[in-house]
């Protein structure tokens, strides 16, 4: 199992299993006792079988919506997003709309082409754990998540742009 990185920069280990979109025709393959992220629009499609789980969360794709799922998200102990592929930026508006339009506060994890330079806005969109790309060093992204201590724009960490806050 991948190591995920917390938003404070803690390393530890992923005790959650991706489980994959099976193939048409194929049923959805959840192992007991396991905690599993399964697709979103499987976890609604299966709602009154997995509703109230701890052991169950969602991932997003980055082409969903997570409207599909509302207020519904608000259950979900852990919601994961997609990055099919680091250019892909999809994955960033997700996170803010989980946060801002839905309120959810829960753990929300990036997975898939993540890269070191792009933890420090992940974190500002609103995710709070990461699992790098396998080839990728997790200490020194580690050591780098929290490099830099302002920003200059508002966003989900902080609601006013630099110029506005008042310096202590």
């Amino acid at each position: 199992m991948p190591d995920v990185i917390a938003a404070d920069g803690s390393i530890r280990n992923d005790s959650w299993v991706v489980v994959e979109r099976p193939a048409e025709g194929e049923s959805l393959n959840v192992a007991a006792g396991q905690p599993a992220l399964i697709p979103a629009d499987l976890w609604l499609a299966g709602y009154e079988h997995y509703a109230g789980r701890d052991d169950i969360g969602v991932w997003f794709d980055s082409h969903d919506e997570p409207e599909m799922l509302g207020d519904k998200v608000k259950e979900l102990p852990l919601i994961a997003v997609n990055f099919p592929r680091f250019v892909d930026g999809r994955g960033y508006s997700i996170a803010r709309l989980l946060r801002e339009r839905f309120g959810y506060q829960g753990e929300l994890r990036a997975i898939g082409d993540v890269l070191l330079d792009q933890l420090q806005f992940m974190k500002r969109c609103g995710f709070d754990s990461y699992v790098l790309r396998a080839d990728k060093d997790i200490s020194k992204a580690a050591r780098c998540l929290n490099f830099f201590s302002q920003a200059y724009q508002a966003a989900t960490d902080t609601d006013q742009p630099l110029f506005r806050r008042r310096a202590s």
